[in-house]
């Protein structure tokens, strides 16, 4: 059974860090693209960042390179999100994703190429 568990959500003043983390297991980690998303209340599922199969690449759309790096430990089946400067825009439901990426490269990948998808982990950025 494939399991997708995020953590280290919590609340943060504008301007703080979080690091979250997600924990695979069920499937061989290095051989999916792996990715987060966020979903705000009333929002559509966003993209954040997409770390092609193996972790030779990354993609963020738009500037959220700016402020979040995703990485991954294959030894340990984890994906990692850093994030810095945190705004309350940024308020959401986190969750990771596997996906076969199946000849896609990480920038052509949308919420629908994803399998796999955690619960999610909520993220507060409030003063």
């Amino acid at each position: 059974q494939v399991r997708l568990v995020e953590s280290g959500g919590g609340t943060v003043q504008p301007g703080g860090s979080l690091k979250l983390s997600c924990a695979a297991s069920g499937i061989d980690f290095s051989a999916y693209c792996m990715a987060w998303f966020r979903q705000a209340p009333g929002k559509e599922r966003e993209e954040i960042a997409v770390l092609s199969r193996g972790a030779s690449s990354t993609y963020y759309p738009g500037s959220k390179n700016d402020r979040f790096t995703i990485s991954s430990d294959n030894a340990e089946n984890k994906l990692t999100l850093n994030m810095f400067s945190l705004k309350p825009e940024d308020t959401a439901m986190y969750y990771c994703a596997a996906s076969t990426c199946p000849g896609l490269p990480p920038s052509r990948l949308r919420p629908g190429d994803f399998v796999y998808w955690g619960q999610g982990t909520q993220v507060t950025v409030s003063s």
